[in-house]
């Protein structure tokens, strides 16, 4: 009695998924760098680089969140029947001889 079921992973995810995410953190990236060049100036220029650091670092996580999110709604686990598996096995070229490849 062997009630192992195997899955098979798929992975959906295509670029038009996550193209908005890229589009809104490069608006974000070019709004950074716009105040960072209002802010410039010859007695702020410490506030400059700190708009920008603090803009990216904050902005990161939330980009990674949203990938990974993305990313995890997109993969399926679905169950490999028996008789798909066989098929895949003999579709599969058997390895065959003991010996480990060489360079010629």
């Amino acid at each position: 009695m062997n009630n192992e079921n195997k899955y098979r992973m798929i992975c959906t995810l295509s670029f038009g998924d996550i193209y908005a995410q890229i589009i809104v953190w490069l608006i974000v990236i070019f709004v950074s760098l716009a105040s960072t060049l209002a802010l410039w100036s010859s007695t702020r220029q410490i506030y400059a680089f700190a708009t920008v650091g603090i803009v990216l670092v904050l902005s990161l996580p939330f980009l990674l969140f949203a990938f990974v999110t993305t990313l995890f709604n997109h993969i399926e686990f679905v169950p490999v029947d028996q008789e798909e598996e066989k098929k895949s096995k003999a579709r599969r070229p058997k390895f065959r001889g003991n010996k480990p490849a060489e360079a010629v």
